[in-house]
């Protein structure tokens, strides 16, 4: 498809132009009679011009209260006071911005208020006016109201906020706290986010009224003893109505944020989401065809919705019906607003060497310190067929322009490459639906249900309070995980994303069945949403077909940051990466560095261990101080760091290959008083740690390979520390004839197991062996006579989990001694085969219809040794005797190939 931009529709000055340019030309137009001109200059005037400039800026002036007066109340109507009607006579007059820091007209955060707010109730700091009012007005001309296309705005606050127009509530941030059932205003609400916190929002324009409109906004503390509060608003815009229907022309712009995310089968399928170019952009597609050139094909994408104050469209689209390893290329957006070409490549099965990236929380200098981080990441990993994130990617999951910074850092790498994100706790910041995540991303639909989480489903079943509240928990679980909690497979590598948050908030069914009892799963919602993602994620480790498997999510199991420790996600989860031997545990939100291993998997060679590999990262520039070691969650709950560090910024570059991930953590940044620390000694009461310098910005922090073999063995070791050898078969000859004896032996195999040995190509059983201690075995193989030597062979060692490992082999025809008469088997039943001396000297034809190399029990299949045996029925025969009757045999055989070759026919003795 091609997709030319649309040219606009005339507009009204372009016809007058127009019009201006036919008249100059000197063509004749009829003109109208005086009167109906007069009409149409009247009507022109009347159009009501929608003002450009914005109507509410830093500076405006506001009504106020912030005296811990509830300004509603005796109201049955708890909004009553954002009401044009509403008497706020008695209110001071300001500018903004309004704030305080600790009772004082003091900059909170870069931001340095015009208007002092009271701050305690009477004088005490530990009892903070929980909620500020606001209260100003706009004025619209006749006829303006009418004219607007779109409201969009934009306010500072600290903590949380609900801005309402007319009456009616346009918008609220982090606002999930206020309680609307409750009678009163006056409500500490929202979450401590440091410093103000910019959003963005639209207004229905139906809201809007010619003359006066009243814009009320409620600013919220989020606890009796905050340290400050701010308010502006430094933007409300209309957009006026373009065209003579009253609709709006769809403006020509290109879509952001394009990104790529896995499906379930990236060999033939991906996903495509992106934002549109303008709010006029109500429909979108994917345009894709070979990379190569070609055809295109069109796929209509969903409207997934309007996130964040942001009026334009978010839109997603799956391809599926594509070719596994090939490179395509492909645009979004709608009709004259495409994206420029990008390309990508799906997954080539059975490939094994390529790598991705691990960041830990971006969150904080989203558009400084992030979009280096992601290019030096990018440069040090050119194979990289992704990227996984361990959650925290915005700081404000409301804040559209931290959204808009993560999408420049991200735009090279999300638009060739897949990107697997795990939501953490800021994603919910003001968005406890994570209605924002859901626009920006689209992930497979494998979250838990019903049928994935084993046993414990079994708990929803039945009549009973318990059974029903069970049954509303899981069912909500399973709708609220999507795109939260999935996985793929790409390449050998399962690819799983887990959800590590656990605000009650979101996890609340809507209509929660009563329960009372110590039974109901509402006095345990943390630790049953934990588990019941545990539950999920054996399902899924355990039929995973891929080789190595590598879970993301945000809150670590093992805490590395002063204060953190996430026992709740310990006791359900670490059990499961330890039973399936999970490869790399990959984690976020401590805002320092941490890796190392659960104690259990130690071996007796230091530097070498044996299980998962647990580890936190930091990609943003928020630090925090690491945990001193008294205190430290690893080293008390039975686990060891290898190393740490504090006040740098990291990113990880995986690489992997048939049996290895190499993982390599490089310094993107770090800051005054960044440190390091490494283990030393873990044969203590306690690891023993030295202090190093932070390698320079590029260079490798922290490095481990994780070997893993076909026989399931697996191990982790630091550089410099040598990795046991794999399985590996060792023959004694590298041919071997027909029927013959081959001595066996392999290294490397699993201790203990049973090897069944093979011959192939068609399969043959050989024997089965037992491993021994040392990993080794050895044994003695008979090579069948029958087999083929005309065809490529391998000996072939099965392993218990139906993987295998083989050598080639050659096999040759058994030897026949030359023109040695005892034709294929001399000494064994019928020396000769059919040869004289048999039981038809001669045969018909000697060599036609003998036995076949090798067919007799071993010791009798002689190679021409000479070895003297029966035939038939026959008693012994004294060696005279035998050996006549052999020299007769020889002599028959003489004459019968003379006459042969006479005939040129084409015999020989086998």
């Amino acid at each position: 498809m091609t997709n030319p931009a649309r040219p606009p529709r005339l507009r009204r000055g372009a016809t007058a132009f127009a019009l201006a340019a036919l008249v100059g030309s000197g063509l004749a137009i009829p003109l109208a009679s005086p009167a109906s001109a007069t009409t149409a200059v009247a009507e022109t005037a009347a159009v009501p011009v929608v003002p450009a400039a914005s109507l509410v800026s830093t500076g405006t002036a506001w009504k106020y209260l912030d005296t811990n007066v509830d300004p509603a109340a005796g109201n049955a109507d708890r909004n009553a006071w954002t009401a044009p009607g509403y008497d706020d006579s008695a209110w001071p007059t300001a500018a903004s911005g309004f704030g305080v820091k600790k009772n004082e007209l003091a900059a909170v955060g870069p931001y340095m208020p015009a208007t002092k707010l009271a701050h305690y109730i009477d004088g005490d700091s530990k009892n903070t006016v929980p909620t500020y009012f606001f209260r100003t007005t706009i004025e619209l001309e006749a006829g303006v109201a009418s004219e607007v296309d779109a409201v969009s705005a934009s306010i500072i606050h600290d903590d949380a906020a609900r801005v309402f127009v007319n009456g009616q509530k346009v918008a609220g941030f982090l606002d999930a706290r206020v309680d609307d059932a409750s009678p009163s205003n006056l409500q500490y609400a929202g979450e401590s986010k440091g410093d103000p916190v910019v959003s963005d929002f639209t207004v229905d324009p139906a809201l809007l009224q010619d003359g006066t409109n009243t814009i009320a906004v409620a600013v919220y503390q989020d606890r009796e003893t905050s340290s400050d509060a701010y308010f502006d608003m430094t933007k409300l815009q209309l957009s006026p109505k373009t065209d003579e229907g009253g609709g709006t022309d769809p403006v020509v712009a290109a879509p952001t944020r394009v990104i790529l995310t896995p499906t379930e089968t990236p060999a033939t399928s991906q996903s495509f989401s992106w934002l549109a170019g303008d709010e006029t952009h109500k429909s979108g597609a994917v345009e894709i065809g070979l990379a190569a050139g070609g055809d295109t094909r069109v796929v209509d994408a969903r409207a997934v919705g309007a996130v964040n104050g942001n009026a334009k469209e978010h839109f997603s689209a799956t391809v599926t019906d594509l070719a596994p390893a090939t490179a395509y290329r492909y645009r979004v957006g709608t009709e004259g607003s495409m994206s420029e070409w990008y390309t990508f490549t799906t997954e080539t099965p059975g490939a094994t060497d390529f790598q991705f990236v691990y960041y830990g929380d971006a969150q904080i200098g989203l558009d400084t310190t992030w979009p280096a981080v992601v290019e030096q990441a990018e440069a040090k990993a050119p194979r990289s067929i992704g990227s996984v994130h361990a959650g925290d990617l915005i700081n404000t999951g409301s804040n559209d322009t931290e959204w808009l910074n993560w999408f420049k850092g991200m735009e090279r790498s999300a638009t060739s490459t897949n990107v697997m994100a795990a939501p953490g706790n800021h994603e919910y910041s003001g968005d406890k639906t994570l209605a924002s995540w859901k626009a920006h991303f689209e992930y497979p639909l494998n979250q838990p249900s019903t049928e994935t989480i084993g046993e414990l489903a079994g708990r929803a079943q039945g009549d009973s309070d318990v059974a029903r509240q069970y049954a509303a928990y899981f069912e909500h679980w399973a709708d609220f995980a999507a795109e939260t909690v999935y996985y793929t497979d790409y390449q050998g590598v399962r690819f799983i994303t887990l959800n590590a948050t656990r605000d009650t908030t979101f996890l609340k069914p809507a209509n929660l069945p009563g329960c009372t009892g110590a039974e109901c799963p509402s006095t345990k919602v943390q630790a049953l949403w934990t588990e019941y993602q545990a539950a999920w994620l054996d399902f899924v480790l355990k039929e995973s077909p891929s080789k190595w498997n590598v879970v993301t999510f945000h809150q670590p199991v093992y805490s590395t940051s002063s204060g953190r420790d996430e026992a709740v996600l310990r006791e359900y989860w670490v059990p499961v990466f330890e039973e399936n031997n999970i490869d790399l545990v990959l984690m976020g939100h401590d805002h320092t560095y941490g890796r190392g291993y659960k104690n259990d998997d130690t071996t007796e060679t230091r530097g070498m261990t044996v299980g998962p590999v647990y580890a936190v990262s930091n990609s943003g520039a928020k630090h925090y101080d690491l945990e001193t070691e008294a205190k430290n969650v690893w080293t008390n709950n039975g686990a060891t760091q290898v190393i740490r560090g504090e006040r740098v910024t990291t990113y990880q570059v995986i690489d992997v290959t048939a049996n290895q991930l190499t993982y390599r953590s490089y310094v993107a940044e770090k800051v005054n008083g960044s440190k390091s620390f490494k283990l030393t000694d873990t044969a203590a009461e306690r690891p023993v740690y030295a202090a190093a310098e932070v390698p320079a910005v590029g260079e490798v922090f922290d490095e481990f390979t994780v070997t893993k073999y076909d026989t399931g063995e697996k191990w982790v070791t630091e550089p410099g520390v040598e990795t046991p050898a794999g399985p590996a078969l060792q023959l004694g000859e590298a041919s071997v004839a027909q029927g013959g004896e081959l001595q066996v032996s392999g290294s490397g195999f699993a201790p203990g197991s049973k090897i069944a040995l093979e011959l192939h190509s068609e399969p043959v059983a050989l024997a089965s062996v037992e491993v021994g201690e040392d990993r080794a075995f050895s044994t003695t193989v008979t090579i069948p006579a029958n087999t083929p030597t005309d065809t490529e062979h391998e000996l072939v060692a099965v392993l218990p989990n139906g993987k295998t490992v083989s050598t080639p082999l050659t096999v040759t025809a058994a030897e026949t001694g030359g023109e040695n008469p005892g034709g294929e088997n001399p000494g064994g039943e019928n020396p000769g085969g059919e040869n004289p001396g048999g039981e038809n000297p001669g045969g018909e034809k000697p060599g036609e219809t003998g036995t076949t190399p090798g067919d007799s029990t071993p010791g009798t299949s002689g190679k021409g040794s000479g070895s003297i045996a029966t035939t038939g029925g026959a008693s012994f025969v004294p060696l005279g005797i035998a050996t006549l009757a052999l020299l007769a045999a020889g002599g028959g055989l003489l004459l019968w190939r003379r006459r042969a070759a006479a005939e040129t026919a084409d015999h020989t003795i086998g």
